[in-house]
């Protein structure tokens, strides 16, 4: 099979022939029905910073995975061939699908754990499926689990990428009033369909507002450092983009306001969960563009250009 393979930062993917994956014991085979590209693809490519967590190169890329089991290892008897899965991409030990010891879904087939593996609805497409197993585990995660959003809080979202747009559009089905900042005026258009309070180019345009809680999508350190000036008291930042590396924030409000700073990193098979039962639903719906295999380096270029409106999603065979 061709899987897209990661040789180094600095270096282009390549489209090589690899042998076919075999489940091992407390393993299963997945055939990827589709793949979503992330901006964390883009930053293992171009940062340096990110090599440690790719410790065998060439390894295959892709964290953001549904499909279907088409091979079941010794003790994984609680799976069978042709369940439809989404799958979660961290494993118990801190290693994931598409880093480290575990090729990842820019190929046709993976090994995958029980620690992966969250039954996905038949109602829920294997597009949307794959794009919730990061951009929306993700979200999800730092919004709900680590941020505490519900019902009557006031909630800010910096980026209306592909973890914003769901990450605000969860906190808005919660019963949230949301504010968000994007600096794309396409993607500011959203605003209605996600049912925000409010959008504009930066989140500090929202400091009067008397925002509990804002979590930073973005990550490109000038967000970072807005997010801290326009907390309420006792209010809450939940970092989760990775935009930068490095930031530098003003400590005053944080020592006077009493704000609390968290960072968040993937979810939990119960996040997983919870997002299909909301997708399975209909009331999340992100949008995405649909592409092949052979598209995924020209998908990478074009969010590391910038401006593209909703998730890449590579879709494999019919």
């Amino acid at each position: 099979m061709k899987s897209w393979r990661f040789h180094g930062t600095g270096k282009p993917l390549t489209l090589d022939e690899v042998p076919e994956p075999q489940a091992g014991p407390g393993e299963v085979v997945v055939e990827v029905k589709a793949a979503g590209v992330c901006h964390s693809d883009v930053s293992a490519l171009d940062d340096r910073g990110w090599m440690p967590l790719f410790f065998r190169i060439p390894m295959t890329l892709g964290h953001e995975n549904a499909g279907v089991v088409v091979e079941v290892g010794e003790g994984m008897d609680r799976w069978k061939v042709g369940d439809r899965v989404g799958l979660a991409p961290v494993m118990p030990d801190g290693d994931a699908i598409g880093y480290g010891a575990w090729d990842g879904g820019f190929g046709p087939r993976l090994r995958a754990t029980d620690a992966n593996l969250v039954r996905l609805p038949d109602e829920v497409s294997f597009e949307l499926g794959a794009m919730a197993t990061d951009a929306g585990l993700t979200a999800y995660h730092a919004m709900v689990s680590v941020g505490g959003a519900a019902k009557g809080k006031k909630v800010g979202v910096i980026g209306l990428g592909g973890l914003g747009y769901i990450g605000a559009r969860v906190a808005v089905l919660l019963g949230a009033e949301v504010y968000a900042a994007e600096v794309n005026q396409k993607t500011r258009e959203l605003a209605h369909e996600i049912g925000l309070a409010d959008v504009a180019e930066s989140i500090g345009e929202f400091k009067d507002e008397g925002l509990e809680l804002i979590v930073d999508y973005a990550g490109f350190g000038t967000t970072t450092a807005a997010a801290i000036e326009t907390l309420a008291e006792f209010g809450t930042l939940v970092q989760v983009g990775m935009g930068r590396l490095e930031a530098t924030v003003n400590t005053y409000p944080i020592i006077i306001n009493q704000l609390t700073v968290k960072g968040s990193k993937s979810g939990t098979k119960a996040d997983l969960e919870a997002l299909y039962a909301l997708m399975r639903s209909g009331d999340l719906n992100p949008p995405m563009n649909l592409i092949t295999q052979a598209e995924i380096p020209d998908a990478l270029g074009r969010l590391r250009a910038g401006g593209v409106v909703g998730r890449f999603i590579a879709r494999y065979g019919d």
